[in-house]
């Protein structure tokens, strides 16, 4: 048995409320309300009403004694616990919980926060969350799904079908919004992406045309949403930052080389190196036109010289207005992730 709990004073009344949860939740939540008892018997009947009307049912009214405490207690068994839950009314306009202070407009909110204690249990027992509020199980078994390679060319393929067919590969099914596939209609992909996982493809092909994949939660499987971008919004990025080290992510582009550019767009240098070391590049479109950088019209030049790969594209992209990064998608496969210096 655990629990968490403040004092309160000991001139108290309680009513509790019994709260009715959905078949699929893990556990059982009892509500128990806690008030002064020179306060209105109005003032609960008036918090009892609005509970109600936010979702909260099956309530009841029981007398109080002086050790109640705001704080959660857990009961029952590990597989049906129950969790009471104790709070203070005190004011019409103010009840306090072990998840904080609430106002009747808060009601549903409270409510949402009662049946993911039912569902999840307290938050010192839950597993821990990681990015996009997954659980560390959940994320990588995304993540895992989401290493399968495309599998297909996408050179000159409509977006809209590279979607369609990569949704397709995986195990999960993708939602896509209402109007999506007409939206992409006629915009084609430049790049072949064959190889690229399809976590990190799907990402790059929706980028430029202001979508985004989120993570869909539904219970404990977890799959992928296509949803339009806005600011805040955390979504699934084009590929990872490398845990290893660059060297023994991408051994090619540190090795050394005799290197010779001479009056060629930065375009055909990118395309070269790619050819080079073995690697997709992939262009951070938005950043490029918002900045109107052309790369297929900028000349780039970079004298005859030992140096490494890494070194000379560096170089030679800063000449274009551009960088360049190692990144590996959801399998681990490196690539290159080229995008403007000016910041997005």
């Amino acid at each position: 048995m655990q629990i968490r709990q403040f004092l309160l004073p000991p001139f108290v009344f309680a009513s509790s409320l019994a709260v009715a949860l959905s078949a699929q939740a893990a556990g059982r939540v009892q509500l128990e309300l806690v008030g002064d008892t020179r306060g209105s018997a109005l003032v609960f009947q008036q918090w009892l009403q609005t509970l109600g009307q936010a979702g909260v049912k099956n309530m009841r009214i029981r007398a109080a004694g002086p050790s109640d405490n705001v704080g959660i207690e857990v009961r029952g068994t590990a597989e049906s616990p129950i969790y009471v839950v104790t709070g203070v009314v005190r004011s019409a306009n103010e009840l306090v919980l072990p998840s904080g202070r609430y106002a009747p407009r808060d009601a549903r909110r409270l409510a949402r926060w009662l049946e993911d204690l039912a569902r999840l249990g307290p938050e010192d027992r839950r597993e821990p969350k990681s990015a996009f509020g997954l659980t560390a199980a959940q994320f990588e078994q995304l993540h895992e799904d989401l290493s399968l390679p495309v599998g297909f060319s996408t050179r000159d393929m409509n977006r809209a079908e590279a979607v369609e067919k990569i949704g397709h590969r995986l195990p999960k099914p993708l939602k896509l919004a209402a109007g999506l596939a007409t939206s992409l209609q006629g915009k084609k992909i430049a790049e072949e992406l064959q190889t690229v996982s399809c976590g990190t493809a799907l990402a790059y092909v929706l980028r430029p045309v202001g979508q985004c994949v989120v993570p869909d939660a539904d219970g404990p499987a977890v799959g992928l949403a296509v949803v339009a971008a806005k600011p805040a919004l955390e979504v699934w990025p084009v590929g990872w930052e490398p845990e290893r080290p660059l060297p023994e992510v991408l051994p090619a582009a540190f090795e050394m080389h005799n290197v010779n550019v001479q009056g060629v767009s930065a375009a055909v240098t990118l395309e070269a190196m790619g050819q080079r070391l073995k690697v997709p590049v992939l262009i951070d479109h938005n950043a490029l036109a918002r900045y109107d950088i052309q790369p297929e019209k900028v000349i780039v030049s970079h004298p005859q010289r030992r140096t490494t790969y890494n070194i000379a594209l560096r170089k030679l992209l800063s000449q274009a207005g551009l960088k360049s990064e190692i990144r590996v998608d959801e399998a681990g496969k490196p690539f290159l992730w080229v995008s403007s210096i000016k910041p997005m």
